[in-house]
C-alpha cells in the first residue's frame, strides 16, 4: 500500500509539472507571449526547475539524503520562482506549492516553513506596481494558505506512514515473542510428561520386571512359562516408555511454523522464506533463528525500503544450520551496527556460531551454527 501511495503521488506531481508548460506553449503557438520576459529565458527556467525536482527526488530516495537534497531544494525553489516570476501571474504559481510539499517531505519543519515564507513573499512582486494593498496581501495569503496545506498533507501522510511502519514491526515482535513461549511451554510440558513416565511408570514397570523375574525363579511348570512372557512383555513396556520419554526430550521445536507466523501478514516488504525440511535443531538454536529473523525483519521495515526479502535456512555440508538473508533495499553508505545487530552477533557467539553483514547493495545477512 505505501509503495502503491508512493507511485500514484510521483504520477500526479509528475503531471502537474508537465501541464504547467502547457498553456505557455499553447499561447505561444497561437502568436501570444505569455511571458513576462525572453520566452526563451522562461523555457530555460522550467526545464531547469523539472531537472532540479527529478534529480532532488532521485538522490533522497536512492538513500544519499543529506547536503544532496538540502541543495536541491534550494535548487528548486530558486528556479520555480523564477518561472514564477517570468511568467503570467497565475497558474505558474503551482509550483511554489509543489515545491514546498517535496521540501516537507524531504526536510526538518524549520527549512520547510523557511521555504513557504520566502516563496509566499514572492507572490506579489509580479502585480507590483499598481495593484492595491489588500490585492497584493490577499494574493499572498492564498497561495500561502495553499503551500502548508500541501505542507500539512505531506506530514499527515508521514505520519502515518511511521505509525503503520512501527505497528509492523510491534507485531513482527510480538509474534516472535510469542512464538518463543509457546515453545518454551510447550518444551517444559514435554520435559514434565517425560520425567512423569521416567520417575513414576518407569520405576513402577522396573519393579515388576524384578517381580516377575522372582517369580519365574520360584513357580513351577507350566507358571513358569507363563511368568517368562509376562516379564517380556514388561520388558518390552518398560523399553517403550524410555524410548517414548527419548522422543519427548529429543523432539525438534518447529521452526518453520513459528517463522511462517512471523512474516505473514506484513504489508512491505514482502517476505520469501525458503526452510531445509532436514534440518535439526536445538531448542536454543531455534530461538536464535527465530529472534535473528525477527531483527532483519525489522530492520527491513524500518531502514531498507525494500519490496521483497528473501530468507534461506538449510543444512551445510558439517551437519551445521545457515541462515542467508537479503533485501532489495537501498543498502546503507555508512554502516554502523546498532543494538539490535550487535544482539544478534552475540546470540550466535553464544550457540557457537556466527554472523556477518553486507550493508552493499541491499543489505545482506550470513549466519551459521554449528552441528548439534
Amino acid at each position: 500500500m505505501e509503495n502503491r501511495s508512493d507511485v500514484v503521488a510521483s504520477v500526479v506531481l509528475a503531471g502537474v509539472v508537465m501541464l504547467v508548460g502547457a498553456p505557455v506553449a499553447i499561447l505561444q503557438a497561437s502568436g501570444g507571449d505569455p511571458t513576462a520576459g525572453p520566452w526563451w529565458l522562461w523555457w530555460v527556467c522550467y526545464a531547469a526547475y523539472i531537472a532540479c525536482t527529478v534529480a532532488t527526488v532521485w538522490v533522497t530516495e536512492s538513500g544519499h539524503r543529506g547536503r544532496g537534497t538540502w541543495l536541491g531544494i534550494a535548487a528548486m525553489t530558486a528556479t520555480g520562482i523564477a518561472v514564477y516570476l517570468l511568467g503570467s501571474p497565475g497558474w505558474t504559481a503551482i509550483l511554489l506549492v509543489l515545491t514546498a510539499a517535496i521540501a516537507a517531505h524531504y526536510l526538518p519543519w524549520g527549512p520547510v516553513l523557511a521555504v513557504v515564507a520566502v516563496q509566499t513573499l514572492v507572490i506579489p512582486l509580479p502585480s507590483l506596481p499598481g495593484a492595491p494593498p489588500w490585492e497584493l496581501i490577499l494574493g499572498a495569503a492564498i497561495y500561502g494558505g495553499l503551500q502548508m496545506l500541501s505542507v500539512a498533507a505531506v506530514w499527515i501522510q508521514l505520519r502515518e506512514t511511521a505509525m503503520r511502519r512501527e505497528l509492523a514491526v510491534a507485531n513482527t515482535e510480538l509474534r516472535a515473542t510469542t512464538a518463543l513461549l509457546a515453545e518454551t511451554s510447550r518444551t517444559a510440558e514435554r520435559l514434565r510428561i517425560s520425567r512423569e513416565l521416567h520417575d513414576v511408570v518407569g520405576h513402577q514397570l522396573t519393579a515388576l520386571v524384578l517381580e516377575l523375574e522372582v517369580a519365574g525363579h520360584h513357580a513351577a511348570p507350566p507358571a513358569r512359562e507363563h511368568v517368562a512372557r509376562a516379564r517380556s512383555l514388561a520388558k518390552d513396556l518398560l523399553g517403550d516408555v524410555r524410548s517414548t520419554v527419548g522422543g519427548l526430550r529429543e523432539q525438534q521445536p518447529p521452526l518453520r511454523a513459528a517463522l511462517e507466523l512471523l512474516v505473514a501478514d506484513l504489508p512491505r516488504p514482502h517476505v520469501h522464506l525458503a526452510i531445509d525440511e532436514e534440518l535439526l535443531l536445538e531448542e536454543e538454536q531455534a530461538a536464535t533463528f527465530i529472534r535473528c529473523v525477527q531483527e532483519i525483519v525489522t530492520n527491513a521495515i524500518r531502514h531498507s525500503g525494500a519490496e521483497h526479502l528473501w530468507i534461506e535456512i538449510a543444512r551445510d555440508d558439517a551437519g551445521g544450520a545457515t541462515l542467508h538473508a537479503f533485501d532489495d533495499g537501498r543498502g546503507a553508505a555508512r554502516f554502523v551496527p546498532g543494538h539490535g545487530l550487535s544482539g544478534m552477533t552475540e546470540r550466535f557467539e553464544q550457540v557457537g556460531g556466527g554472523v556477518a553483514f553486507d550493508p552493499a547493495g541491499g543489505f545482506t545477512v550470513d549466519a551459521r551454527v554449528p552441528a548439534r
